[in-house]
């Protein structure tokens, strides 16, 4: 069999690349020894991911359920009902929306996989490119996004964020280009946002989510909203919505909701979906085919974070924390000529490359194999993005001074 034994594999999964950000990571180990011969150590600013420690609270939540028997035994995939209630009573208090944990709340395990599961259960895998189911994705936006589409053996089309437009485009607009280029309108099953944005840091406004959740109604399709960064936020004027506040949201709307950004719990794996009792009806049915839930004592100690004022101070606390932090290499980035402003919300940085290079990825290199700095270059989420680079400022206060000071010495001005 050997050689042979690729192509049993479906056509999509056989022509894929790794995920740009384990290629980023297997590329940094490979130059780490001699990035550490000249004191230029790796200083990851790729992932998406926080490095501070979890909430106190938690660990000890958990470590209290660790010893609870009954805690031990099969879950579902629905989730707990301590969670589901906790989720609900959450959702109100955020934002004024009100659930019923029986049949529109579902756990996940982080929203990663929810999203992918949905897409699965929404589209009908075809070979023929013009055949296959649409989604519209935001571009840019997560690199992950296309690669659950194309698993799913259905299609993505991208829907340009630009800044004249304040990151809010029309969709209306966007559907007629969409059918200009030959385009199938029949074929869009949904519209997937994402509000804080990942790479841009930008939000978006509760009148630009009736805009989304009005075009889904219109159109008869499903609005998918990654809310994943909605407590990460430095400015009471842009604290982001949920798009479920919106007028006849719950017709058409799936919320999903993750604890990785919003308390640095990335390997927990914690996260829940919202919103339609269709829409959540579909998605387990998907999810109780291919998992069994999240283990209860993460559900139990995750349900008492929500409800608890640590839980809300933890995250306060981080957003003054990281608002610093950002600004403080905001300033150090525009001290070499760059011109990057503080986001509105996430941890990310957009910034455009040097017209010197050719384009993000030869940047993106020269700057990882000079100065050990890792960064995620821009075509990574979206195909029109060659001139940018997405930098995650999770970083330590003094590895971030020491990117600045590397790319002062080793000549990384923007002119």
């Amino acid at each position: 069999m050997g050689e042979n034994i690729k192509k049993l594999f479906n056509d999509e999964i056989q022509n894929m690349r790794n995920y740009i950000m384990f290629e980023i990571k297997a590329r940094q180990v490979e130059l780490t020894p001699e990035l550490k011969a000249k004191n230029r150590a790796p200083i990851p600013l790729s992932m998406g991911a926080p490095v501070d420690p979890v909430p106190d609270f938690v660990i000890k939540k958990a470590i209290e359920y660790m010893h609870v028997d009954n805690l031990h035994t099969y879950t579902t995939p629905k989730g707990e009902v301590k969670f589901l209630e906790a989720v609900a009573k959450r959702m109100k208090e955020r934002f004024n929306v009100v659930l019923n944990p029986k049949n529109e709340i579902f756990s996940l395990i982080g929203s990663k996989e929810g999203i992918a599961n949905l897409i699965k259960a929404l589209t009908n895998a075809k070979q023929d490119e013009k055949e296959k189911d649409v989604i519209l994705i935001p571009s840019p936006g997560y690199a992950s996004y296309t690669q659950m589409i194309k698993v799913a053996g259905a299609r993505a089309y991208e829907v340009e964020l630009k800044e004249e437009d304040d990151f809010m485009p029309d969709m209306e607009r966007v559907l007629d280009k969409y059918i200009e280029e030959g385009n199938n309108p029949e074929k869009i099953k949904a519209l997937l946002i994402n509000y804080p944005n990942n790479p841009l840091g930008c939000t978006c406004d509760l009148n630009y989510l009736q805009h989304c959740v009005d075009f889904c109604l219109k159109h008869n399709i499903i609005l998918i909203s990654d809310n994943a960064y909605c407590e990460m936020y430095y400015d009471e004027s842009y604290k982001p919505h949920s798009a479920l506040e919106c007028k006849d949201a719950m017709k058409c709307c799936i919320e999903f909701y993750s604890f990785s950004k919003s308390y640095a719990m990335t390997g927990w794996r914690l996260g829940w979906a919202c919103g339609n009792k269709d829409i959540i009806t579909m998605l387990s049915r998907v999810k109780s085919s291919v998992d069994t839930g999240v283990f209860k004592v993460i559900q139990y100690a995750g349900a008492d974070l929500l409800e608890s004022p640590e839980g809300q101070k933890y995250i306060d606390e981080q957003n003054v924390k990281f608002k610093n932090k950002i600004q403080k290499f905001v300033d150090g980035l525009n001290s070499l000529g760059y011109k990057v402003k503080m986001p509105k919300a996430t941890f990310y940085l957009w910034l455009e490359i040097p017209e010197r290079y050719s384009d993000c990825k030869a940047f993106a290199d020269d700057l990882l194999e000079k100065s050990g700095i890792v960064i995620v270059p821009g075509i990574g989420f979206a195909k029109n993005a060659k001139r940018y680079v997405r930098l995650s400022v999770v970083a330590s206060d003094n590895d971030l001074s020491e990117v600045i000071k590397r790319m002062k010495e080793d000549g990384f001005y923007y002119n």
